[in-house]
């Protein structure tokens, strides 16, 4: 139900539970080491982890009896701007109403699969202008409290006469209040001179970088590696989907700079985004196996791009679970710590002092977790900001009374069905 609001599942609490972030109780969570426990929130952190029952206080309470509870992912690689427009008649529309309504949206879809932080791509030049960055930011305002979306500043060009304006306005949009500078040095007539041009202004202003780059030069991706080493305010590049289509040891020679110059790559194992033809996704076992950190981000959102794009964190850890052998625990860190390392935010553990950023998912185990992630609790700061609830009935069946199959959701059945 992606397009629904959030509904209520069968336990006490409702979205704005403790509103100012004063005081959350998370009762009966189990933890993936397998511990059930209570989990006591304040002022926008975890205070104390105890047994169940353990801990006192005069807060709300959330009842997590059947949830696991995890850190909460991060969306490393949206664009906001175009989501939602795949059934757009004609171009789709840069109008900065459209725009803000777009990224609002997509945002909100993204909370509620449980990422309390994004980070959106958004063009600026050409048609766009700045009207698409202002947009953006507008809507980032309108979600504070509920989610921390950060915006990519994304020029076409940045090298010759034809990119001074893409200069000019890239550091525009660092003052207006863009997080990030990035781009396509891809689509510029002089890709190296792209990407210096992207680190100096990132090194005027303190920002991170984030380059989309298919990978297919890779002589041009060691480049960049060796240009972005030193830049600490961290660099990403993604989704080097053309990397895996590079001859063995070229590709291990530009996987082995990245790692050397602590480059992240963030892949896209749901699909493609804007301006890539390519489906092929990252060499994730090359990279892993080379130390590069690696994390998954949804890229399209039902736009052009992937008309069925989901934006869905668990779902991109599942896919690097079953296509790439990652282990869950490892599919699940790509899409939660190291996502969140990705985009500056501080780590998230189930221990007293750390971020109350969490995500609650019935089940027991992480991989079912990950294979069935239905039911769905979202903390952001502290405090409930988005729930979605499933329940899957099936008729009455001899053969399930008879086996004593595990069943899910209201207490009482009704006639002629039993819920699962």
């Amino acid at each position: 139900m992606p397009d629904s609001p959030p509904q209520q599942p069968p336990s006490p609490g409702s979205p704005d539970d403790a509103p100012d972030g004063s005081g959350l109780l998370l009762c009966g969570a189990r933890l993936t080491d397998g511990r059930v426990v209570d989990v006591r929130l304040g002022g926008g952190r975890i205070e104390a982890v105890g047994t169940v029952g353990s801990l006192t206080a005069h807060t709300a309470r959330v009842d997590l009896a059947g949830y696991l509870l995890l850190p909460a992912p991060a969306e490393p690689h949206a664009h906001g701007a175009t989501a939602l427009s795949a059934d757009c008649d004609g171009p789709v529309c840069h109008d900065a109403e459209d725009v803000q309504r777009r990224a609002t949206e997509s945002a909100l879809l993204q909370l509620g699969h449980g990422a309390t932080a994004l980070r959106s791509h958004v063009r600026i030049g050409d048609m766009e202008g700045l009207g698409s960055m202002e947009a953006a930011l507008q809507a980032r305002r309108s979600l504070v409290g509920l989610a921390d979306l950060r915006t990519v500043a994304m020029p076409r060009l940045l090298t010759g006469l034809a990119g001074a304006d893409g200069l000019a306005m890239l550091r525009d949009a660092v003052k207006m209040g863009a997080s990030v500078v990035g781009g396509c040095p891809d689509l510029d007539p002089d890709p190296t001179g792209y990407v210096e041009a992207v680190l100096e202004v990132a090194a005027e202003h303190g920002c991170p970088v984030d380059l989309h780059t298919e990978g297919t030069d890779p002589a041009r991706l060691g480049r960049l590696a060796a240009a972005a080493g030193g830049l600490s305010s961290g660099v990403v590049v993604g989704p080097l989907g053309g990397l895996a289509r590079v001859p063995g040891e070229a590709a291990r020679r530009a996987v082995d700079r990245l790692a050397a110059a602590g480059v992240t790559v963030a892949c896209l194992p749901q699909g493609g985004c804007a301006g890539v033809d390519s489906r092929d996704v990252a060499p994730v076992r090359l990279l892993r196996a080379a130390g590069v950190r690696v994390t998954a981000g949804s890229g399209a959102l039902r736009d052009v791009s992937n008309p069925v794009g989901r934006g869905d964190p668990l779902e991109a850890a599942y896919l690097l679970a079953s296509r790439y052998g990652m282990r869950p625990e490892d599919a699940y860190e790509a899409v939660s710590s190291t996502a969140r390392a990705a985009l500056g935010l501080p780590e998230v553990r189930l221990e007293a002092g750390f971020p109350a950023e969490l995500l609650a998912v019935r089940g027991e185990k992480l991989a079912a977790a990950l294979s069935l992630a239905y039911s769905r609790i979202v903390v952001h700061r502290g405090r409930v900001v988005a729930r979605t609830s499933a329940v899957r009935e099936y008729c009455d069946s001899a053969a399930a009374v008879a086996l004593d199959l595990p069943r899910q959701g209201r207490a009482a059945k009704h006639k002629g069905s039993g819920p699962a």
